[in-house]
């Protein structure tokens, strides 16, 4: 039989097992350099500069930067600094997995765990920028492929997902046995939201593919759907993620549950609201660009909510003790 004990007290930052607070903040940066790569790359499409860099790695045939003597315009200069971006994203990453080694390694010569988990956690930026060099390369050489083009955002709400995950792990004490916080339902509950919230990602991809912007001003790169049924079907389901999200807060409130948890509730039916507000007025609107980036903007900060309501209902700051 065990019993879960949370009367250790907890140790400071260093000596319980936290990352120091300069690297826990280098993992945030990371994750907002996520989101800001998401909102800068919906720009390129939304602006019809998909292809103001015609080839991949080079801007044009001979020169890695764009030239006078292209014909893109200012496209040319919104997607090379999308691709600038990526190089700023990927001196970020390689910093978060060094830095992680080199605390991972004093940690094991002052004879302290060594947290494995955050240091692996650490590699998730540089392999999903890596990998999304790629994919923008196949984008632009496939000439804007709708399904390349999608791929090219849901690997970087996975790796948005990964680096949430990273900051939570390096926030906490140690590695011990996850705790949940919750009853059991409320922990389902979460689970479906993030699940519910997934979905409700992946059809506004299908939405944006969908409608009128392509990609580039001059190619149409789009999913043969109707937009309208998509954008109806996206509608719906948002509406079940809206009330799984007041359901959460309910069950929360009644339960007395840990009050992080609640605040992250909050958060997330707050900015739920706001971009519910957004998607229908883009809609109405015949989907100006500057509300569609937004939008891309607000789907990011729901994704991290959402998964921070649901790593916020469990802890690894008790220990376990047999009886």
């Amino acid at each position: 039989m065990s019993a879960i004990a949370n009367t250790t007290p907890r140790a400071t930052a260093g000596s319980d097992g936290r990352a120091p607070a300069w690297l826990r903040r280098l993992f945030l940066a990371n994750l907002i350099a996520q989101m800001a790569i998401v909102v800068t790359g919906g720009v390129v499409r939304l602006t019809g500069s998909g292809l103001g860099c015609p080839t991949w790695p080079e801007c044009v045939d001979g020169s890695y930067v764009p030239t006078s003597r292209q014909e893109e315009a200012w496209h040319k200069y919104v997607e090379f600094g999308n691709r600038l971006l990526t190089f700023a994203l990927g001196l970020l990453a390689l910093a978060a997995i060094l830095t992680a080694i080199g605390w991972w390694r004093r940690r094991g010569r002052a004879g302290l765990p060594g947290r494995a988990p955050v240091v692996v956690l650490a590699a998730i930026p540089i392999v999903g920028t890596v990998t999304q060099a790629i994919l923008g390369g196949i984008t632009v050489l496939t000439g804007l492929n709708p399904w390349a083009v999608a791929g090219h955002f849901l690997v970087s709400m996975a790796i948005i997902a990964g680096c949430t995950l990273l900051v939570v792990r390096a926030g906490e004490p140690g590695d011990r046995p996850v705790v949940p916080l919750v009853a059991p339902a409320i922990l389902w509950l979460g689970r479906a939201l993030v699940v519910t919230t997934s979905v409700v990602v992946v059809l506004g991809v299908v939405v944006t593919g969908s409608g009128p912007h392509s990609g580039d001003a001059d190619t149409e790169a789009r999913f043969g759907v109707d937009p309208r049924t998509v954008s109806w079907l996206h509608a719906d389901t948002v509406f079940l993620f809206l009330g799984l999200t007041v359901g959460m807060l309910i069950a929360l409130h009644v339960t007395g549950s840990p009050r992080r948890a609640r605040v992250a509730a909050w958060w997330l039916l707050g900015a739920a609201i706001a971009q519910g507000v957004i998607g229908y007025t883009q809609y109405f609107t015949g989907l100006p660009w500057v509300l569609v980036a937004i939008h891309m903007l607000g789907a990011t900060v729901i994704w991290v909510l959402a998964l921070l309501v649901l790593l916020r209902l469990r802890d690894r700051g008790v220990v376990i003790v047999d009886a």
